[in-house]
């Protein structure tokens, strides 16, 4: 048996977590994967529904087709949203995203994408936007894409100075929030769901590599090689 040590973040040759973080697993475990998320992406992407205040029935854009943006349509999904729009462009995220629950999919850019995501919504914009990228153009179509009176969520660290269309926001009275995701407090609402098998993060990690393949799996999910890189020792 083996313990799975879910943790908001840590790097060292020894670690000393919280009881609360430790769950006892079999070695082979298949739900190892998914519990792993926990302390990273599917938490994120939790948090970014959460802060766009996500809710049954709502329509909802997600933007980024990474392992954060897929844990993204995963949350959406489990908060209840009846339209997912997933904004990406790569054929087997996308694939994934679908799986996960997205109902509608955006591969265009810039006005492009704003102008699609409004005609998928008769014109008015979703009422919550999962920004999972942390480009300027990412941040300006979320505020161009979200209704009068809707969120955005956003996780992806900003690459820009200040917020892009932000008197768009303002007038439209858009709330702008988020930031590192509290992981930590995630853990027990989400936790039961994997358990049960009815969130299946895990599937993010498509590659496997030991700890002489950290480099490799680091360059691999750079070049958008891999998604999600799974370390075994």
């Amino acid at each position: 048996m083996r313990g799975v040590i879910v943790v908001q973040s840590a790097i060292g040759r020894w670690v000393v977590p919280p009881t609360r973080g430790i769950w006892i697993v079999g070695e082979d475990d298949a739900l190892i994967p998914s519990l792993l998320t926990l302390s990273d992406v599917m938490g994120t992407g939790h948090h970014a529904a959460v802060v766009a205040r996500v809710q049954p029935g709502k329509k909802v854009a997600v933007i980024g087709d990474g392992a954060v943006g897929l844990c993204g349509v995963i949350a959406a999904k489990r908060l209840g949203a009846d339209q997912i729009i997933i904004l990406g462009a790569h054929p087997d995220r996308i694939a994934l995203a679908r799986d996960f629950g997205a109902t509608d999919v955006v591969r265009e850019r810039g006005d492009a994408a704003v102008e699609r995501v409004r005609k998928l919504t008769g014109g008015a914009g979703v009422h919550s936007v999962l920004e999972c990228v942390g480009s300027e153009d990412a941040m300006r179509t979320a505020v161009l894409v979200t209704r009068a009176g809707g969120a955005i969520g956003r996780v992806g660290v900003p690459h820009y100075a200040g917020t892009p269309a932000s008197q768009q926001a303002f007038y439209a009275n858009i709330s702008v929030g988020g930031g590192p995701a509290p992981v930590r407090a995630y853990i027990e609402t989400l936790m039961p769901d994997i358990l049960e098998g009815k969130i299946p993060p895990g599937r993010v990690f498509d590659r496997t590599v030991g700890l002489e393949g950290v480099p490799e799996g680091y360059q691999a999910m750079n070049a958008r090689q891999s998604l999600k890189i799974m370390i075994r020792p």
